[in-house]
C-alpha cells in the first residue's frame, strides 16, 4: 500500500539534490508533488518528467521562497492543480561557507532569507491550505545547526533557528493536527557539494572518518526518512530533531 496515497506535497528547492530525491520518492509512493524552483526550470522539469514516467503525478513552479509574492503564486498554483495540500517539505536553502572577516550584509541577509524567512513564509502559507483536516511539515535542517564547523558561522546559524522553529510551531500547533518535524543531514553528496569543491577533500574524508557509517551520505537517504516522517507511520511524532547523518553526532 503506498504510504502517502493522495497526498498531495510541495518540496521547495527541490530541481536538484535532496529536494529532487524527495519529490520522487513522495511520488513513489502515492503523492502528488510540486516540485519547486527558484532558477533551473530545467533541473525541475527533469525531475516532473522523472515522476511522471513512473507513473506519477508532479507539476513543477518557479518561485523564490524569500519572497512572499512568489510563495504566494506557490500555494495558489498549489491549489489550482490539486486543491489542497497535505505536506510541505522546506529544503530550499544556500550555504556559504568563509571567513569571518569576509562576512558581508548581502551573505548574511541572503543565507537569513532563504533558509529561515523562506521556510517561515512558506508554513505561514501552508496553514490555509491544510485547512481543519490538519498537515505536516518536514524542515530539511543540518547538522551543523548542532556542531558547526570553522567557516560556516551563518550558515550554521540559519540551521539552528529552523530547529528552533520547528520545535516552537510544534507547541503553537497544539491541538491543530500539524506535525513538523526537522531532519538533519550529516555530509551529503549532492551537485551542490560538488559544486561547492567539498566532495573529494581532505575536508570531506576527515568528517567521513569520523562518520561510524564510514561514508557520505546521498540523496536518497534523506528521502526515505521524509516518506517516514510524511507517512501516517510517524503520526505521533512532532517537534524532533531526527538526525540522518550516518552517526557522525554522536562522535
Amino acid at each position: 500500500m503506498s504510504k502517502l496515497k493522495n497526498k498531495v506535497a510541495i518540496v521547495t528547492g527541490a530541481s536538484k539534490g535532496i529536494g529532487a530525491s524527495i519529490a520522487k520518492y513522495f511520488a513513489a509512493e502515492g503523492a502528488k508533488v510540486v516540485v519547486n524552483y527558484a532558477s533551473s526550470k530545467e533541473g525541475a522539469d527533469k525531475v516532473v518528467k522523472a515522476i511522471t514516467d513512473n507513473g506519477g503525478t508532479a507539476i513543477s513552479v518557479q518561485g523564490d521562497v524569500a519572497k512572499e509574492a512568489d510563495i504566494s503564486r506557490l500555494f495558489e498554483a498549489t491549489k489550482n492543480a490539486f486543491g489542497g495540500l497535505d505536506i510541505l517539505v522546506n529544503n530550499a536553502g544556500i550555504y556559504q561557507y568563509s571567513p569571518i572577516e569576509q562576512l558581508s550584509e548581502e551573505s548574511f541577509h541572503q543565507q537569513f532569507n532563504i533558509n529561515v524567512l523562506g521556510s517561515l513564509l512558506a508554513i505561514q502559507a501552508s496553514l490555509k491550505l491544510f485547512g481543519d483536516k490538519g498537515g505536516n511539515i518536514i524542515n530539511i535542517s543540518s547538522e551543523a545547526g548542532r556542531m558547526p564547523l570553522p567557516t560556516g558561522s551563518v550558515y550554521s546559524a540559519t540551521k539552528a533557528a529552523l530547529d528552533a522553529i520547528t520545535i516552537s510551531l510544534s507547541k503553537e500547533f497544539s491541538g491543530r493536527n500539524i506535525r513538523i518535524n526537522s531532519i538533519l543531514p550529516g555530509v551529503v553528496e549532492t551537485e551542490g557539494s560538488h559544486s561547492a569543491g567539498f566532495i573529494g577533500t581532505e575536508a570531506e574524508a576527515k568528517l567521513v572518518a569520523t562518520t561510524p557509517l564510514g561514508r557520505s551520505g546521498q540523496p536518497e537517504d534523506i528521502a526515505k526518512v521524509a516518506v517516514f516522517l510524511a507517512s501516517d507511520d510517524a503520526g505521533w511524532i512532532t517537534g524532533e530533531k531526527i538526525s540522518v547523518s550516518g552517526g557522525i553526532y554522536g562522535v
